[in-house]
């Protein structure tokens, strides 16, 4: 007995020690540690700084901010990028941002926020980084509607590049198009660039409208081709409008009636 009292004379300290230890862990496994880290918040709390309601406004205000300076980059890059593919043309082209889209279909129209009093006409052509994406179909003095070439009321005289094989592109919706040949043989193939017909009094020759996807030269009246259009009309933000050198009104009685 005599020796078991020595002992814990001389080893009281670790043993206490040791059962807190024991009792702290348990503790803190019940309350999966939330009660540790509320005695460290309690414990810290004189030396921490509380943000005042002034300073947490000025770092909403400063995020807010960054966040707009960020968007008008992205914004100035893509200006940049379009006005250097309008400086590329030689005609005077106008910029114009798209401001409005068709609610139900992206691919029927598309309204720009430039109109008559910019210089935007009727009948003027818009084109985009990739090639064609269509006409001004009416204006008014700040704002101008396009009728897109995917549109299925659009006809546009187009041909093969490779071969020079013509016909007439009508839109199909989406960023698709078909195009129907005069030639019951045409030389066509699968991946062959189609631009704009030098026949077209609409539009200029030469602008790329899209590629082949597939042929069917079994249609009845006339061969057939899918067209996937080349300019992303969905994704773009600003296009280049410019006149057309010829008489239009033409071609847009034809357009019409076929």
């Amino acid at each position: 007995m005599d020796t078991l009292r020595r002992w814990w004379d001389r080893n009281w300290l670790q043993m206490a020690l040791i059962g807190l230890v024991i009792s702290v862990a348990w503790f803190a496994r019940q309350t999966q540690g939330g009660s540790l880290f509320e005695v460290y918040q309690l414990l810290t709390r004189p030396f921490q700084s509380n943000p005042s309601k002034q300073e947490l406004l000025t770092n909403a205000k400063v995020l807010e901010m960054e966040a707009k300076l960020q968007q008008i980059e992205k914004e100035n890059q893509k200006l940049r990028e379009l006005l250097g593919y309008v400086s590329k043309d030689k005609k005077q082209a106008i910029a114009a941002p798209i401001v409005g889209r068709s609610a139900d279909h992206w691919w029927q129209q598309i309204t720009l926020g430039r109109g008559s009093k910019d210089g935007i006409k009727v009948d003027f052509v818009v084109t985009a980084p990739g090639g064609l994406v269509g006409r001004v179909s009416s204006v008014t003095d700040n704002t101008a509607r396009v009728l897109l070439i995917s549109d299925p009321s659009s006809r546009v005289g187009v041909m093969i590049n490779r071969s020079r094989f013509m016909g007439v592109m009508r839109g199909k919706s989406g960023n698709k198009a078909v195009m129907q040949f005069f030639e019951r043989v045409p030389d066509v193939r699968r991946g062959d660039v189609v631009i704009t017909s030098s026949a077209s009094e609409l539009f200029p020759s030469g602008i790329p409208v899209g590629r082949v996807e597939s042929v069917n030269l079994s249609q009845s009246p006339a061969p057939e081709a899918l067209i996937a259009l080349i300019s992303p009309t969905s994704s773009l933000e600003w296009v280049a409008v410019y006149p057309v050198g010829k008489n239009t009104n033409s071609e847009t009685s034809q357009a019409s009636s076929k």
